[in-house]
């Protein structure tokens, strides 16, 4: 089979724009505020570039990020540097896994159908959950998908969100929000936690993280209570390596857990692409959104994959369909697959362990150089330290000494400049603990 290069012309372009009725591409823009759409980083990408000049350019680039491999990194907040076994690339890189697209015709793709299925049972056994589907674009798309099921389970248009949810996955439920006009309230934090003086009057859910957003280990069970008390349903969203040592949100009492697998295997890639679950109880099946992978037996009993219960808007009416979510992310999901099955029962809960520990250990080691640890309690691998100074100031400090260090506060909440939160995953060393600790305190 040939395959030709169609170049667009100005010519094709101009009659595209014709046929949908618009003078320029500058019209297709006007959704996005003129003040991105002039910047001046994006003028300063310039004209295109001849193949060879545009790779060396790009070589150049890539070479500014080569400290992210050759520097130990205190960064978390939701994207986690963790230990990817080797085999993990050796599988997922095979042809027929790299290749492979949407199973629509199970006979030629059962391989591809179970490891999404192998997928889905790992995720209920970790959360607890009943059912869970083979995965969404990430933790936080989950998130805001959590809150529409909510919406349409109980017929109500109010969210309630926790004000210790990472304040990103907050803008993104504000923006899904507005499709439906669902109304959302953000509730106080009080020492780190979710407040428990709640008005869940009329609330289609109460939205939590787990461990939260500072750090701390939310009291899931009282708060499940309280919400199924108002009539409200539950969802919890949870880093899934913490699972391997704290209780399940399902045995705790939500009705909808979801977060993101990037811990397992998923490289942080400066932010993405990753890998987003999504598991619920039961009687919440018929309305998970994405791809749900069922098991059968076909005519001479042998056992084979399906994708089943599909409300997806691409197979039903639309004003019938649970979700617009139109893919999944089957490769990074398989990623994670392979990370949870190498590492075993035991070995994610002694990887969760040596998480608590190595964090711990960073803790104390802060606290004994005379830093105030904010709102300390349980947690898992990161809390909050006050260096006293700007936490961006610390952060450039650190960089100059070859330490990545944690997130400022201060991006989110300028009243916390001097604040940092600050993970430590097992990866890191006692030596690199020892000199992030040297280090900042240099700088007095």
């Amino acid at each position: 089979m040939e395959f030709r290069y169609l170049p667009m012309t100005e010519q094709d372009e101009r009659d595209m724009l014709h046929t949908i009725g618009v003078e320029s591409i500058d019209n297709l823009l006007e959704d996005i505020p003129a003040t991105l759409r002039e910047s001046a980083s994006l003028s300063a990408i310039g004209a295109p570039l001849p193949e060879v000049d545009l790779v060396r350019h790009m070589t150049k680039l890539a070479e500014k990020n080569m400290h992210t491999k050759s520097h130990p990194s205190f960064l978390g907040a939701g994207m986690y540097d963790h230990l990817s076994p080797s085999v993990m690339n050796h599988m997922l890189l095979r042809s027929e896994f790299y290749t492979a697209y949407t199973p629509y015709q199970p006979e030629i793709s059962q391989g591809e159908l179970q490891a999404m299925f192998e997928f889905q049972t790992m995720i209920c056994e970790l959360t607890g959950m009943d059912v869970a589907n083979s995965s969404m674009y990430d933790g936080i798309t989950s998130l805001a998908e959590a809150t529409y099921l909510a919406s349409a389970h109980t017929k109500k248009k109010r969210v309630v969100v926790s004000g210790a949810v990472h304040p990103e996955a907050k803008d993104v439920i504000r923006t899904y929000a507005a499709g439906p006009g669902l109304d959302v309230d953000i509730t106080p934090v009080v020492d780190g936690l979710t407040s428990g003086d709640l008005d869940l009057s009329d609330a289609s859910c109460l939205v939590v993280q787990y461990p939260n957003f500072y750090g701390r280990v939310e009291d899931l069970a009282s708060l499940a209570k309280m919400a199924h008390d108002a009539g409200a349903l539950f969802v919890v969203s949870s880093n899934p390596l913490a699972l391997g040592v704290l209780e399940s949100p399902g045995a705790l009492g939500a009705d909808i857990t979801v977060g993101d697998a990037q811990p397992f295997g998923i490289p942080q890639s400066f932010g993405g692409p990753s890998c987003g679950y999504f598991a619920v109880k039961k009687a919440l099946m018929r309305k998970l959104p994405g791809r749900l992978v069922g098991q059968t037996v076909d005519e001479d009993g042998k056992r084979g994959f399906v994708l089943t219960l599909q409300a997806r808007e691409q197979h039903i009416r639309r004003d019938k369909a649970t979700s617009n979510i139109c893919s999944n992310q089957a490769l990074n999901a398989l990623a994670a697959s392979i990370t949870m099955s190498a590492l075993g029962k035991y070995g994610i809960r002694d990887m969760a362990v040596r998480n608590m520990q190595t964090a711990h250990y960073m803790k104390e080691s802060l606290k004994a150089a005379g830093y105030a640890v904010i709102d300390e309690g349980p947690m898992f691998n990161e809390f909050v330290v006050d260096f006293g100074v700007d936490a961006d100031d610390v952060s450039r400090h650190l960089l100059d000494h070859g330490i990545i260090g944690g997130l400022p506060l201060g991006t989110y909440e300028a009243e916390r400049r001097t604040q940092m939160l600050v993970c430590a995953t097992e990866l890191r060393t006692k030596e690199e603990i020892d000199q992030f600790v040297e280090v900042v305190g240099g700088m007095n």
